[in-house]
């Protein structure tokens, strides 16, 4: 039986993805480039896959102004996260779960602090047993395994008593490698990469109603 659901945070969650897309491609393009989205996907899901202030820097030829181009696009970036909200079927998967008892957390390369930033405004930030995060260490991001395996110990649950749900190849990869059967939600940023990895692949979580999903292991 199915005891927990564990979620990816950006791009699953809450879209991030597409912001940050957005607000990295006009950066580049202020210096008269494009920013590369096969490089850029490199970095979905992870740290330290793609570091997109380096690469520009190698396309223009000479140092930038990093702090100064990092403020301004990380404002950019944040002015169009606040205009997302939960992506669709979230809020259903986590009723289901609190109905049934099922113990939910978030599973993240990302910091803390940037997921409790956004779970505030959204006012989704209690009722989770566990928030497990990179918190800027590339050892343990994914697709390497640590999180979810970190994770099923806080939870006290084993890997085929968990779903994780993600959107992105390197946390499909992540999931896998710990043995956790995985659903990919893919965004409009990473619904071009390969999922075929996952267990299952929908457009859309609302495409599933979490019972029928459950029912699947009964």
């Amino acid at each position: 039986m199915i005891r927990a659901f564990l979620f990816d945070f950006d791009g699953l969650i809450l879209d991030t993805e597409v912001p940050s897309r957005e607000a990295w491609q006009h950066v580049y393009r202020e210096h008269g480039y494009e920013l590369p989205l096969g490089r850029w996907a490199e970095g979905i899901g992870t740290r330290g896959g793609f570091e997109p202030i380096e690469h520009l820097e190698e396309l223009v030829g000479a140092p930038v102004e990093r702090d100064r181009i990092d403020a301004r696009r990380r404002a950019h970036e944040l002015s169009l996260i606040e205009a997302e909200e939960l992506r669709p079927g979230i809020a259903e998967y986590l009723a289901e779960a609190e109905r049934r008892g099922l113990k939910r957390a978030i599973v993240s390369s990302s910091s803390r602090a940037w997921i409790d930033l956004h779970l505030a405004r959204l006012e989704q930030d209690v009722g989770w047993d566990a928030i497990v995060t990179a918190d800027h260490d590339e050892t343990r991001a994914k697709p390497r395994p640590d999180l979810y395996l970190e994770a099923l110990d806080v939870l006290g649950v084993a890997a085929e008593e968990a779903v994780a749900f993600e959107d992105s190849p390197n946390g499909v990869s992540a999931a896998h490698a710990a043995r956790i059967f995985c659903v990919a939600v893919p965004n409009p940023a990473t619904s071009g990469l390969e999922l075929d990895d996952a267990d299952l692949v929908l457009g859309s979580l609302t495409e599933l109603p979490p019972a029928e999903l459950l029912e699947r292991f009964s």
